[in-house]
């Protein structure tokens, strides 16, 4: 029984090496690599992308901030044209 259980495990374990070694061989051919350096180009391109929007929606949540804070302390409203003096716009 001690031997059988030795060869299974044997066995078990020269399929699990002989898999890795595979993928590690498929990895290593230009169409592996190229395919590695795409996902990490699209996992990039999706990161930017995040930052971007991160930063957007920072630059514009400040930005209401600001603009509270003038209108405040100044009472008015930026964005919005002042009056002139003569009437005309």
């Amino acid at each position: 029984m001690s031997r059988l259980f030795w060869f299974g495990l044997g066995a078990a374990a020269g399929l699990f090496v002989a898999k890795k070694a595979s993928e590690v061989t498929k990895q290593a051919t230009p169409a592996g690599i190229g395919a590695n350096v795409g996902e990490g180009l699209r996992e990039l391109a999706g990161a930017i992308g995040s930052f971007g929007a991160e930063v957007r929606a920072g630059m514009t949540e400040r930005e209401q901030e600001l603009q509270e804070t003038v209108e405040r302390q100044t009472g008015f409203t930026p964005g919005r044209r002042a009056p002139r003096a003569n009437g005309k716009h």
